[in-house]
């Protein structure tokens, strides 16, 4: 007697309407392409089981390593163009290297739309995924890219109209003014695909596809690089330059993303049909992207002002050595994120498929392997720290100003990874509220009360002192976060054992 197959245990729930599509009146349907449907149908059913075999069996570190160095390179080459971007300009004077730290504080709120979308939606999709709900996930995934994409477009329209009060509220002063301006326009032109390009890089991350989205940002990058040389030097465009080099690069790295998806590398897809106007869809999506939202917002918050009191009371340098500071500190920090982000799907996943002891594994793991990291990089900061501000802007009073204030983020930075890993874990598992908070504390709610109060006793020396401070405190908080999310966390494993 035959036995029956492992179809005929585990039937797959049949569509008729993907079977038999409607045809017009009187037509009756092609049953020639029925094969070819049912042999697609099946690969793609295929490559799904692989992938939940390959995210919920294969072993913790291999797993987060596996997705975390394409993601740490990825972070790593977007920072790197970001200080080419800071040290080409660096070289025109003070004025427009400080544009560079304003035009900075604004694409901190694109990032900060973006990743609302992009971590709310990936985080679900990737939970959906490990519930085997792919029609559920690509209604997501949907749903969050034209919100991203109507976003950018909203901004866009906003900030060209109001090109001028927009630097200005930005931090800039009046020197500084006309190259933020310069600077900030093309930026503006390219919202629209910047932000939908954040939230494509998040889904294929959460999918478990960091590899895919390397490439888009990659090459994005290093166009960028050359663009900054080629437009800023060759064609004698200066700040502007550096702008237009930054929005075609941007609009590349676009395209590329969205061919993933339109080439049918990813289990969700992307489809208007599939937009869902759901208020409950959309706000789950930004009620898990908040913590993103609020980490970016806050930091661009705590930008402007930061540009604010620097250039209100000691002048260009002291803007211009700050921005030089951020952008080294992000980079440095960058590695962290990036390993951060390959723990992200692996948590998201194995907590949709309950998979709840892969879920602490990857927690431990990542904390371990971030804070030795950072450890080494801020020897290095200290080492070397006027040295590193000298190669963007070889100005006595712009290196002595940065070298102080990067030696004190850098030792900060050591107690970073615990209120990361933890906000990251949060936001990964669905914890709206908790993640949200932590991210609140991190991002602004220690830092600008800090500013204010340091700069009114200590002034420059108090700017300088107020990221710091804030690193540290957020540390201790994220100890109660981490505490109370294991406690809560079920003991025992509930995971998915078909595979249909």
């Amino acid at each position: 007697m035959k036995e029956p197959s492992l179809r005929t245990l585990h039937p797959c729930p049949a569509r008729e309407d993907l079977l038999f599509p409607a045809q017009p009146h009187g037509q009756s349907p092609d049953l020639s392409r029925q094969p070819e449907e049912s042999d697609a149908g099946e690969a793609q059913q295929t490559a799904a089981n692989q992938q939940y075999l390959r995210m919920t069996q294969t072993p913790v570190p291999q797993l987060i390593l596996r997705l975390c160095i394409p993601t740490t390179i990825s972070m790593l080459v977007t920072n790197l163009y970001n200080m080419v971007d800071t040290a080409f300009v660096g070289t025109l004077s003070n004025s427009a290297s400080g544009a560079v730290g304003i035009v900075f504080g604004f694409m901190s709120i694109l990032q900060a739309v973006g990743f609302l979308f992009g971590q709310g939606a990936g985080s679900i999709v990737s939970r959906k995924l490990g519930a085997r709900d792919r029609e559920g996930a690509s209604t997501v995934a949907s749903t969050g890219f034209f919100l991203a994409l109507g976003s950018g477009a909203v901004i866009s329209v906003l900030g060209l109209l109001l090109l001028r009060p927009l630097v200005m509220l930005l931090g800039s002063t009046e020197t500084i003014a006309p190259y933020a301006v310069a600077y900030i326009r093309f930026i503006l032109l390219a919202a629209p695909l910047m932000v939908p390009s954040l939230l494509l890089n998040n889904l294929l991350r959460y999918e478990g596809k960091a590899a895919l989205g390397m490439i888009g940002l990659l090459t994005g990058a290093v166009l960028n690089i050359f663009g900054d040389a080629l437009f800023i030097f060759g064609f004698q465009m200066g700040v502007a330059g550096a702008g237009l080099a930054t929005a075609l690069s941007q609009t590349v790295s676009f395209f590329i993303l969205l061919s993933m998806f339109l080439r049918g590398k990813t289990q969700s897809k992307l489809s208007v049909h599939r937009f869902s106007w759901s208020w409950s869809r959309i706000a789950d999506i930004s009620e898990t992207g908040l913590p993103s939202l609020l980490r970016q917002g806050l930091s661009s918050v705590s930008t402007v002002l930061l540009n604010s009191l620097a250039g209100n009371f000691y002048g260009d340098a002291a803007v211009a050595a700050m921005s030089i500071v951020s952008r080294i500190i992000m980079f440095v920090f960058s590695a962290i994120v990036g390993i951060g982000q390959g723990f992200q799907p692996v948590s998201a996943f194995n907590y949709g498929a309950g998979n709840f002891r892969r879920v602490r594994q990857g927690y431990r793991f990542t904390l371990l392997l971030s804070q030795a990291v950072l450890t080494v990089l801020t020897v290095f900061l200290l080492l070397f720290s006027g040295s590193c501000i000298q190669l963007f802007r070889d100005d006595p009073e712009v290196i002595a100003i940065g070298t102080r204030s990067l030696r004190l983020q850098g030792i900060a930075l050591l107690f970073l990874p615990l209120s990361m890993v933890t906000e990251m874990l949060l936001q990964s598992t669905g914890q709206k509220l908790p993640a949200s908070l932590l991210s609140a504390l991190r991002s602004g709610l220690f830092f600008i009360p800090a500013l204010l109060l340091l700069n009114h006793f200590r002034g420059l020396a108090g700017i300088q002192e107020a990221q710091p401070l804030a690193f540290v405190l957020s540390c201790f908080t994220a100890c109660f976060f981490a505490l109370g999310f294991f406690r809560k966390l079920p003991k025992e494993d509930r995971i998915q054992q078909t595979i249909s």
